[in-house]
C-alpha cells in the first residue's frame, strides 16, 4: 500500500514553507514516527514523521525548495509486519539477499530470539543465523543489536563532527590567508530580519527607561526558593514571573500598551496573552502564554521553562508562536545593561530586563549599594502617548520594588 506524506496544513499567518533538511533517503526504511523531513516557515521548524513502517519510494522536494501547506513530500510504501508467532507453513521467496522470506527466517528463531526480535523490530532477513541449519540464536540477535548500535553512534559523531566544523567561523590559517565563507541566509533568519525592518519602518517607535531596586524580589525569591520548589513539583522561581505577573497587571491599568493597531483601526485586547523572547541557534523566537493574568508564579515559571526546552529542540509549534498581546525580552541573561527592543507587530509594547548590577543609590541621604536593573520600555508612539508609557513602566517598577501589590493588585 502507498502513503502520501504531505506537508502539515499552513495557518493563514504563514504563506508557505521551505525543505529544510531530509533526514531519510529514497529507499530507506522508516519505522512509524520517526522524523523523515524538517519545514522550515517564517516562525517555527516543523517535524514531519513516518505515519506507519515502511520504504520511503520517492522522495517529491527537495532541500531548499518553497512549499505550500499540504504538499506532497514523499511516497511511502507500506510494510507489513511478519507474523513472527505464527508464520505460515509455506512462505514465498522475497528479493532480501537471502534465498528464504522473513516468514520462512521466523521459523529459524529459537523463543528468546523472536522475543528479542519483537522487542527491537528488526529485520530477521538482515541477521545470519549461526546456529545448527542457519538456526538464528539469541547471541545472533545481540550482536546484530550492537554492531547496529556502534554504527549508528559512528554516523551520530560524524554528523556532530560536521555540523560543528560548519557552525565554526572562519579563521585566519597558519599562512596568514584571508578565509572568507558565504553561506544562504536560512528562511527563518530572513523572515526576523524582513519583520525587524518592517518594525523600524511602520511604526514609530520610541523607547524609555526606568531602573528597578531588585533587592525585594532578591530577598523573597531567597527565603521561599527551596520550599516554593518542593511544593511545585521541581519548578524554580526566577525573576521573569515577577515581571509577567507585573506586566499583567500594568496591561489592565494601560490597556493602550496592550492594544494592537490594524489599519486605520485600534484593537483593544480584553486579555493578556504575554509572549517571552528566546533565544535559539535559529534566530530569536518569541512563544506565547494565552491568559497569563489568570496563571500564578508556579505556571509561569514553568510554562517559560518548557517553552525554552522545547524552542532549542525545535519543539515549538505555529499555534505556539501565533498571537501575543505584549512582549517581555530579558537580555540580562547574556549581560546585557542596557538596550532599546524592538516591537514585536502588531503589538505596540515589548518590555526590555537587563542585568541585575550592584550600585551606590541615594537612600534617605545616604549612599547605599543597591542591585538595580535597567527596565526598557518601547512602544508604537502613533498608539501610546509618552505620558502612558511612562506611567506604565512606573507602574511595573512600583510593582517589582514592593511584590506584596502584586498580589494586592495595589
Amino acid at each position: 500500500m502507498t502513503i502520501e506524506i504531505k506537508a502539515p496544513a499552513f495557518p493563514e499567518s504563514i504563506a508557505d514553507g521551505e525543505v529544510a533538511a531530509w533526514h531519510k533517503s529514497e529507499g530507506d526504511t522508516v519505522s512509524r514516527d520517526e522524523l523523515i523531513v524538517e519545514i522550515e516557515t517564517d516562525k517555527v521548524v516543523l517535524e514531519v514523521v513516518a505515519p506507519v513502517d515502511g520504504v520511503i519510494t520517492k522522495i517529491h522536494a527537495v532541500v531548499g525548495e518553497t512549499i505550500e501547506g499540504e504538499q506532497l513530500l514523499a511516497t511511502l510504501a507500506e510494510k507489513k509486519s511478519a507474523a513472527l508467532s505464527s508464520p505460515p507453513a509455506q512462505a514465498a521467496t522475497v528479493a532480501t539477499g537471502s534465498n528464504l522470506s522473513e516468514a520462512a527466517l521466523a521459523e529459524l528463531l529459537g523463543p528468546a530470539a523472536r522475543l528479542l526480535v519483537e522487542e527491537h523490530k528488526l529485520d530477521v532477513s538482515a541477521i545470519t543465523g549461526t546456529g545448527k541449519n542457519g538456526r538464528i540464536t539469541k547471541e545472533d540477535i545481540l550482536k546484530f543489536i550492537k554492531a547496529r548500535e556502534a554504527a549508528s553512534a559512528a554516523s551520530a559523531t560524524a554528523s556532530l563532527l560536521s555540523a560543528t566544523i560548519d557552525k565554526e567561523p572562519p579563521s585566519v590559517s597558519p599562512s596568514g590567508e584571508r578565509v572568507e565563507r558565504r553561506v544562504p541566509m536560512t528562511r527563518m533568519r530572513a523572515r526576523i530580519a524582513e519583520r525587524l525592518l518592517n518594525a523600524t519602518h511602520e511604526t514609530a517607535m520610541l523607547t524609555t527607561f526606568n531602573e528597578v531596586n531588585m533587592a525585594p524580589v532578591m530577598a523573597l525569591r531567597k527565603k521561599y526558593k527551596d520550599q516554593f520548589e518542593k511544593t511545585h513539583n521541581g519548578t524554580r522561581l526566577g525573576f521573569m514571573g515577577f515581571f509577567v505577573k507585573a506586566a499583567c497587571e500594568a496591561l489592565k491599568r494601560f490597556p493602550a500598551v496592550n492594544a494592537s493597531v490594524d489599519g486605520n483601526d485600534i484593537v483593544y485586547h480584553g486579555y493578556q496573552d504575554i509572549g517571552v523572547a528566546v533565544s535559539t541557534e535559529g534566530g530569536l523566537v518569541v512563544p506565547v502564554m494565552r491568559d497569563a493574568d489568570f496563571m500564578s508564579l508556579a505556571d509561569i515559571e514553568a510554562a517559560i521553562r518548557d517553552m525554552g526546552l522545547r524552542a532549542k529542540d525545535n519543539k515549538l509549534t505555529i499555534e505556539d508562536m501565533t498571537g501575543g498581546t505584549f512582549t517581555v525580552t530579558n537580555g540580562g541573561v547574556f549581560g546585557s545593561l542596557l538596550s532599546t527592543p524592538i516591537l514585536n507587530p502588531p503589538q505596540t509594547g515589548i518590555l526590555g530586563m537587563h542585568k541585575i548590577q550592584e550600585r551606590p543609590m541615594a537612600v534617605d541621604g545616604q549612599v547605599v549599594i543597591l542591585p538595580m536593573m535597567y527596565l526598557a520600555l518601547t512602544y508604537d508612539h502613533r498608539l501610546i502617548d509618552g505620558k502612558t508609557a511612562v506611567q506604565f513602566l512606573v507602574a511595573i517598577k512600583d510593582l517589582i520594588e514592593d511584590p506584596a501589590r502584586i498580589l494586592l493588585q495595589l
